[in-house]
């Protein structure tokens, strides 16, 4: 039994030695200026970025040496877990520990504001009002109001900017981001419009982007959206009514609950698309450019019905018959 315990209080000995050689390693590396490659250096920490992911974005862009020994030293301090998305720019040489904490803090030289595919206007407005660093100047504001300070023409925002990343300097209005996803939208939209194909049921650009915004609603598909387009295309110049749960939707606001009900899709609204022919008044959301590019170039197609398959793609058919079958198959089973 002795020599047993011997064995392992030497085993024991050499797991703390090699323990506190580690922790003095890490201690070390967290003290000693990083040699960051070509000074002013810039990196952007986008939205959903975890400690690891960062790790690799600055030994790649040549911030730190050792991702893993970066990650670790976070780790053991408990650190890395609240991470500010933004444009850094280091233009002198920082410590392992410094670095982490001057993008914990977000001390950024520009600020990131995502606008994603599919949001509506309410969305938009709350992702402004939760970045700290963008002076809300929009709040209080009236849509109209807002689009007037924007310099736009409309005065309903819904669908009017474009979705993307914006950078901006700290503490800039939040007017400038409308300002530049405003602009960004009229020159996609104008740009697709300039390329359309022939005989669209569309009087103007607007209605293209009505269209495009249910496109971009109806599926996440992005092989699907120029066949659900020609869908709607077809229901339009036959003068069916398009009857999309989406529109249905946005015309509950912010009542839905996620549970689409048939009194809703009975109840008269103008963006019910069940009980009203022609498109919704205004977008129901921001189209992204592959959604207006489907809206107007659709694909070529006898479609007049779709049908969710429940994993995120639809079954088309040309006549009710078939339609039913599907849905019989997909939703009622």
């Amino acid at each position: 039994m002795r020599p047993c315990m011997k064995t392992i209080k030497r085993l024991l000995a050499l797991v703390l030695i090699a323990a506190l050689l580690l922790a003095g390693g890490v201690a070390w590396y967290a003290s000693q200026p990083l040699r960051i490659e070509a000074l002013p250096k810039t990196i952007n920490v986008v939205p959903g970025t975890h400690l690891r992911q960062l790790s690799t974005l600055l030994e790649r862009e040549g911030v730190i040496d050792n991702a893993p020994l970066f990650w670790l030293l976070a780790r053991a301090l408990g650190r890395g877990d609240a991470l500010k998305v933004g444009v850094y720019t280091f233009d002198r040489p920082l410590t392992p520990l410094a670095l982490l904490a001057r993008i914990e803090r977000g001390e950024v030289s520009q600020v990131a504001v995502q606008l994603i595919e599919g949001w509506n206007w309410r969305e938009v407005r709350a992702a402004l009002a939760a970045q700290p660093l963008l002076k809300n100047d929009s709040a209080g504001m009236s849509d109209a109001e807002l689009m007037q300070a924007i310099g736009a023409e409309e005065s309903h925002p819904e669908g009017l900017l474009f979705p993307d990343t914006y950078f901006f300097a700290p503490h800039s209005s939040d007017l400038n981001v409308l300002r530049r996803a405003y602009r960004l939208q009229q020159e996609k939209l104008m740009a697709a419009w300039e390329t359309r194909a022939p005989g669209l049921p569309y009087a103007t650009p607007y209605e293209a982007l009505i269209m495009a915004s249910i496109v971009e609603k109806e599926t996440g598909a992005a092989f699907e959206r120029p066949e659900i387009a020609g869908v709607f295309v077809n229901r339009l110049r036959l003068r069916m009514r398009l009857q999309t749960d989406p529109t249905v939707i946005y015309g509950v606001g912010a009542r839905f609950d996620g549970n689409l009900r048939k009194i809703d899709l009975q109840t008269d609204t103008p963006y019910n698309t069940y009980t009203r022919s022609g498109l919704p008044p205004t977008p129901i959301a921001m189209p992204g450019e592959a959604a207006i590019r489907a809206a107007l170039n659709p694909a070529t197609t006898d479609a007049l019905y779709f049908v969710s398959r429940n994993d995120g793609t639809h079954v088309f058919s040309s006549n009710l018959e078939a339609h039913n079958r599907a849905v019989n198959r997909y939703q009622r089973r």
